[in-house]
């Protein structure tokens, strides 16, 4: 018998699916302190928890343990890092949650909009103030969703009732697909022009910290509402206080940097606060109990691994091949703009990576969307593609090219209903470093993705090459590296720099325009 340990009120669904297994001895106990509990069980196999904190303490207190789910998506209170250390695989159940938020947003605009929360005090000291609480309609408005997975959708069907025009943003979000899920596909600009609610559901991450900043909170509507019930960091409250005011702006909020009682930084922004309460509902605290009693079930019977959120690089897989996937794809993306939608992804595996591709494939996919995390498995990157109308065709490769140990991905994107554009690089890792061998016809670059870059095509001719040195070191900006190839026809040429400091990316749109560039973009690695 496995013990599992769930110190935690976690629905009772989950030790009975798992004690009617047969294979399990459960203890549930959420009355006696963590760490106590831990040195009692030290034999515990499995540990089922919600937002207990698994430190390395108590993960030296069970040196039996193999198994810690998170019952529920967010799972930043356990260190992944030291459990891999420790041969301990971490999942979470990504989804159980989603309903209950999607309509936790709905009450908060409801709440919001009707005054909800003031007219209920206020009538309760025994006033009278209806003239005070004059309400408007959701019926008619134009509500954005930024991240359009599991939570976004919901909430998009959640409305459905209500007349609205949805916009969505999500960087994998075809405008076919979105219609089919109700929404038209937008970009982050666009939605907070038009929008009168702007509802957030992205992760937090080094790509999206802080990205609600001024240059899109001065867009929004004067009077706009904007809801976060994803993660506390995607906003930078500094700024948000600035035009807050000044534009009349309503911020509806349940999440915070710390889950714990205490001063809150938003208290004199918000005007609806409550205590993360999008997953607290009795149904999504079902839902999160009986998924992970049956990823435990379906890992020990069937070796189903889908939701391992810290897994460790495959055996024989240098890690170096990881972090090329991901930055092939991250140029991919940073070439075809932030904001074009995804349609296609074709990937081909040369020499001894072919067994890995299922493994490669989600890095490719992580770095394509700040949705979707690179901790996850191959069958989860399937699904968010599929759930984002995103095509995925890993091609039968040609051994007489002899490419040996090197990669391939090409992103096809929409330019508009009628257009695509396709990005094609390669790349492999000589001597241990990444090397980035060709974009589209522009062949042996032999260019290490590292730092930050510029990048530009354009009809060849001589002296281009100075015009974008000197607009460069007007900038402050020094070039490192450079590489300069002609395509087949020699009629264009590529100039791929890397530059000392991260480029802003108006310099290279200046640049841009000076010599006349069919395309350029800024990459920083």
């Amino acid at each position: 018998m496995k013990k599992v340990l769930i110190p935690t009120k976690l629905n009772a669904v989950a030790r009975e699916m798992l004690m009617n297994h047969g294979k399990y001895e459960v203890v549930q106990d959420d009355a006696t302190d963590f760490g106590s509990l831990a040195v009692q069980h030290s034999d515990a196999y499995a540990l089922l928890v919600r937002s207990e904190k698994v430190t390395p303490e108590i993960i030296d207190a069970m040196p039996s343990l193999k198994v810690v789910i998170r019952a529920g998506a967010g799972y930043n209170t356990i260190d992944t890092k030291y459990a891999r250390a420790k041969g301990i695989d971490v999942m979470n159940t990504p989804g159980a949650n989603a309903n209950a938020v999607a309509e936790e947003v709905i009450a908060l605009m409801l709440a919001d909009a009707r005054h909800v929360i003031p007219s209920d005090a206020s009538t309760r000291a025994g006033k009278w103030e209806k003239k005070n609480f004059m309400g408007k309609e959701i019926t008619g408005k134009t509500v954005g969703i930024v991240g359009f997975g599991a939570i976004g959708q919901l909430v998009a069907r959640r409305l459905s009732g209500f007349d609205v025009h949805v916009l969505a943003y999500d960087p994998f979000l075809s405008a076919e697909r979105a219609k089919e899920l109700g929404a038209d596909s937008a970009d982050l600009a666009e939605i907070f022009e038009k929008c009168d609610y702007v509802s957030l559901h992205m992760p937090e991450n080094e790509e999206t910290r802080g990205i609600i900043n001024k240059s899109l909170l001065t867009r929004m509507k004067n009077g706009a509402t904007l809801i976060n019930c994803a993660r506390a960091g995607i906003i930078n409250e500094d700024d948000l206080r600035e035009l807050k005011a000044e534009k009349g702006l309503r911020f509806l909020n349940d999440v915070y940097a710390k889950d714990a009682a205490g001063d809150k930084s938003v208290v004199d922004i918000a005007d609806i606060m409550v205590p993360h309460l999008g997953a607290n509902t009795a149904e999504a605290n079902f839902n999160a109990a009986s998924r992970s009693a049956s990823q435990l079930i379906d890992y020990d019977d069937k070796g189903i691994a889908s939701y391992v959120v810290n897994r460790d690089i495959p055996e024989g897989l240098d890690r170096a091949y990881s972090e090329l996937a991901f930055m092939l794809a991250h140029l991919c993306r940073s070439i075809a703009g932030e904001q074009k939608k995804m349609k296609l992804i074709e990937t081909s595996f040369y020499g001894n990576l072919k067994p890995y591709a299922d493994w490669l494939l989600v890095q490719i996919v992580a770095a394509l969307s700040d949705e979707f995390d690179r901790t996850q498995g191959f069958d989860a990157a399937l699904a968010y593609l599929k759930e984002m109308g995103v095509e995925y065709f890993n091609r039968e490769i040609d051994t007489s090219k002899g490419y040996e140990n090197s990669m391939t991905v090409d992103v096809t994107t929409s330019v508009d209903a009628a257009h695509f554009q396709r990005i094609s690089v390669r790349g492999t890792v000589t001597e241990g470093n990444m090397m980035i061998s060709r974009i589209n016809d522009f062949e042996k670059l032999y260019f290490e993705p590292v730092g930050a870059a510029a990048l530009f095509i354009y009809k060849d001719r001589p002296g281009v090459i100075g015009v974008i040195g000197n607009a460069l070191a007007k900038a402050g900006i020094n070039i490192d590296d450079m590489r300069n190839p002609h395509d087949p026809s020699g009629e264009f040429s590529l100039a791929l720099m890397k530059v000392n400091q991260k480029i802003d990316c108006e310099i290279v749109d200046k640049i841009a325009v000076q010599i006349d560039a069919l395309h350029a973009s800024c990459v920083n690695f």
